[in-house]
């Protein structure tokens, strides 16, 4: 018995090596079919998520105020002049409620950062819009509003929606 001692501790030994090689061979396949795995689906999520960042830029270029008032002239050409302050308001702010519904789903594609800022951006838009309408004379015509609204939002410097499109832009570089 005492002879066999040596044979089993070489006998274990062995064993052990053998099952640590073939551990770390089965962990190493593992690791590489994951990989395999991730570049895979990176082929197909990149496009769809470089166009979510094209799609949440267009949502905030359509959101600018000047970009809502051209289209409400376009399809209303009279609206500026027919049209109250509190219509046009309305209308701007029912723009870009639209829009951003529309493209709320695009949120899983950016991070929490950049979201946030495009909430934001939806925000302090629908205030800033909402703000310019109670400064103004009651009797204002919608042109005078549109006007006064435009005035006041070219002045502000860097504004939330430019502040949020520039986070979109530099996450999108990040992508290339």
């Amino acid at each position: 018995m005492t002879q066999a001692i040596p044979y089993i501790l070489l006998a274990s030994v062995l064993f052990g090596g053998f099952w640590l090689i073939l551990h770390t061979q089965f962990r190493n396949e593992e690791k590489k079919r994951q990989w395999e795995l991730k570049r895979e689906s990176q082929k197909v999520i990149s496009p769809i998520r470089l166009r979510a960042y094209e799609r949440l830029a267009l949502l905030l270029e359509r959101t600018k105020p000047e970009h809502m008032l051209m289209e409400l002239r376009q399809k209303e050409p009279e609206a500026l002049v027919h049209w109250t302050v509190g219509q046009v308001q309305q209308y701007l702010l029912q723009t870009l409620r639209a829009e951003f519904d529309h493209n709320q789903s695009q949120q899983i594609y950016v991070s929490n950062e950049v979201w946030d800022a495009i909430i934001g951006s939806r925000d302090q838009t629908a205030s800033f819009i909402i703000s310019i309408a109670a400064q103004i004379p009651q009797n204002a015509s919608a042109q005078e509003y549109a006007t006064a609204l435009m005035t006041a939002y070219n002045s502000n410097g860097l504004t939330p929606t430019e502040k949020a499109l520039e986070m979109l832009k530099e996450e999108a570089k990040g992508l290339m």
